[in-house]
């Protein structure tokens, strides 16, 4: 399963991959990425021959597939609620020295320029463990797809430097892990990886073909994605916004 999804994906999206060997090659690691699709969890363990393990929603493990994200490492998670059993699934891997891939923004975010505002599970994990989390910066898989088709985009993951917690019993020590070191390091690096030429375009660029609206609409421009507010999963939002309809219909019907 490793060699055909790294061989199609190698193939379908130019993978560029930087930084693997910043993951450790034993022990317990979390890895933090940014997340824009179905597929970056598959992005990320193809980088490294480590057996890498990974939240997915309950729904995704009950249909058709739900066999082969098993055995590729997927355990569930029932997304909008505080999961005990998914967390404690995470707890138990750390434990016995495996990889854990977890999301701080807790869903996709599909806007290219833009990443979530990061929950602090993947730090409280790293805190309790005394596991290194590695932030990790995915670029390029944003509307990934056209209809059943995939676009012609180039995918690049960097991994950055790993870092270790400060063992502390009090949440502060989670919460400023990832908002003062593991987020600001994800955004600024997806910001420069986007705003970074491609190879043909920094040719064209150094030979002056069209170089200034070129540097001015691809790479001129090194500014950090807009951070959004926490953002749900589109199931809870869904959710939300039916009950929040059914409240309206209601209240009308009794003003009438």
């Amino acid at each position: 399963m490793r060699a055909f999804a790294t061989g199609l994906l190698r193939l379908l999206f130019r993978v560029r991959i930087e930084g693997a060997d910043r993951i450790p090659t034993q022990g317990p690691a979390i890895i933090a990425p940014n997340h824009k699709n179905f597929l970056d969890p598959f992005f990320i363990g193809i980088a490294t021959r480590r057996h890498v393990r990974y939240m997915a929603k309950a729904g995704l493990l009950k249909g058709p597939l739900g066999w082969v994200l098993l055995r590729l490492g997927a355990f569930p998670v029932r997304r909008g609620d505080a999961d005990a059993d998914a967390l404690e699934t995470a707890r138990v891997i750390l434990a016995d020295g495996g990889v854990v891939v977890l999301f701080p923004e807790g869903t996709r975010v599909a806007e290219a320029d833009a990443l979530g505002s990061p929950h602090h599970g993947a730090g409280r994990l790293a805190v309790e463990a005394r596991a290194p989390i590695v932030p990790a910066a995915v670029v390029g898989t944003s509307h990934l797809w056209r209809g059943a088709l995939p676009r012609l985009k180039r995918v690049q993951i960097t991994f950055l430097e790993p870092i270790q917690p400060i063992a502390s019993a009090g949440p502060a020590a989670s919460t400023s892990l990832i908002d003062e070191q593991v987020w600001p390091a994800v955004r600024k690096e997806y910001g420069r990886v986007r705003a970074s030429p491609g190879l043909i375009a920094a040719t064209l660029a150094a030979a002056g073909v069209g170089g200034g609206l070129l540097a001015k609409k691809r790479y001129g421009d090194r500014r950090q994605p807009r951070l959004l507010e926490k953002v749900q999963p589109r199931a809870f939002r869904r959710r939300r916004r039916r009950t929040a309809v059914l409240a309206r219909a209601r209240s009308a019907f009794r003003r009438r």
